[in-house]
């Protein structure tokens, strides 16, 4: 949105009187044309059906009834998934044939994505200073905050899909109680508090290859760039192992106050130099280490493109540059999962073609296995793909001319 053009707003017409109010969507989503006003009173199967055909509910009635009712319709959203991959009772039972794998992902996608659009269908109001007009409102104005800034004096009152305004409050509680890192050494010291929009480092096993793999030189003489450091639990790993100079780059705004936050939580904010780039910052280092998106696939939100990297463009760009900023005898660790070549969006073979294009060779390759939850879980739609999973630190030189 430039500045000079007007947030987007939702209308509707309470007692034949014409309404408005600013409209907040984290994924871009434009106003819904239609919208009913909803209380208790709102049978769940109506609810749902509203929702399905894209009328929007604005909500008038108690705030925990809201809260179960965006259950209740969630309930009916995957029960009508679930029979849509079933077959009819009545079929004779036929071989399975699985999809083929980026097939399931691209379908899995499509269903994340119409149950998002169903789910959002269920708004809250907030007053100018984000407060909740509503019965048994809980007082979610600092969690705002974090997420869209103070508010305004002159923004007036708006209104946010219910969905939105929970992940706002779920990673607000993130922020506040942090996530242990056993690599950043023993509690209390050893945790990162991820703001609204940042990724989670919650899968150590990639965190553990970078606090483990053994450094190209000795740590007191090192120079190290973490390249897209997020939330900068990279970059404070680097540091606690003693690492003379860490510089981290980082494209997006918000996760670099984020990773600043953090450093100076771990009191490493004095041995870590923060710099807004997109990739890579001037000059050359002894290490270059990058943990980019891991899926070639369109992010639909801010908080997906720590997942989703459309085209490989950041994968591709750090390949590309990496020979150019490395010291002579320095080494680049690249750490990447394989999921997208289960997933089949991306192969091995173009991997190592962008290797070799970029000048580059591999050094090493240290592998590990996902502990995570879905790495187990037989009825996650993209079961085959995590169980096979391997997530690598790929140690790369620069070749020789």
């Amino acid at each position: 949105m430039t500045m000079a053009e007007s947030p987007p707003r939702l209308h509707w017409t309470d007692g034949g009187a014409d309404c408005s109010a600013r409209w907040h969507s984290e994924r871009g989503a434009p106003p819904p044309r239609r919208v009913v006003l909803a209380d208790d009173t709102l049978p769940a199967d109506t609810a749902y059906r509203l929702a399905c055909e894209g009328t929007a509910l604005l909500w008038r009635g108690d705030f925990h009834n809201a809260r179960q009712l965006l259950l209740a319709l969630a309930r009916r959203v995957d029960r009508k998934a679930a029979r849509r991959g079933a077959p009819p009772a009545a079929a004779p039972a036929a071989p399975a044939t699985p999809a083929a794998p980026g097939a399931a992902f691209h379908l899995h996608r499509q269903a994340q994505a119409q149950r998002a659009r169903v789910l959002s269908m269920l708004l809250i109001p907030l007053e100018a200073d984000h407060g909740i007009p509503l019965r048994r409102a809980p007082d979610h104005r600092q969690a705002i905050a974090e997420a869209w800034g103070p508010a305004g004096t002159d923004e007036g009152s708006s209104v946010v899909a219910l969905r939105e305004l929970l992940g706002i409050v779920s990673a607000h509680e993130w922020r506040k109680k942090g996530v242990p890192v056993p690599a950043l050494g023993p509690a209390p010291d050893n945790r990162i508090h991820p703001h609204h929009g940042v990724f989670s480092p919650v899968r150590g096993e990639y965190i553990d290859l970078v606090a483990t793999t053994r450094l190209p030189a000795p740590a007191a003489t090192l120079t190290a760039f973490d390249i897209g450091t997020g939330s900068g639990v990279l970059a404070a790993v680097l540091a606690r192992r003693g690492v003379a100079k860490v510089v981290a780059t980082e494209i997006d705004a918000g996760a670099l106050a984020c990773a600043a936050d953090n450093l100076a939580r771990l009191g490493l904010a004095a041995r870590v130099e923060r710099l807004h780039a997109d990739l890579f910052p001037p000059g050359r280092a002894g290490l270059v280490v990058c943990n980019p998106p891991w899926l070639p696939a369109r992010p639909g939100a801010p908080i997906e493109r720590a997942v989703y990297d459309e085209d490989s463009r950041m994968l591709k760009g750090f390949l590309a540059g990496l020979a150019g900023h490395l010291a002579p005898g320095g080494e680049g660790w690249l750490i990447l999962s394989d999921i997208a070549e289960h997933l089949g969006l991306r192969t091995r073979a173009e991997l190592l073609a962008w290797l070799d294009a970029a000048g580059l060779q591999v050094l090493g390759r240290i592998d590990t296995r996902p502990t995570h939850r879905k790495a187990t879980d037989a009825a996650d739609p993209l079961h085959a793909a995590r169980a096979a999973e391997v997530t690598s630190l790929w140690r790369l030189g620069a070749r020789a001319a």
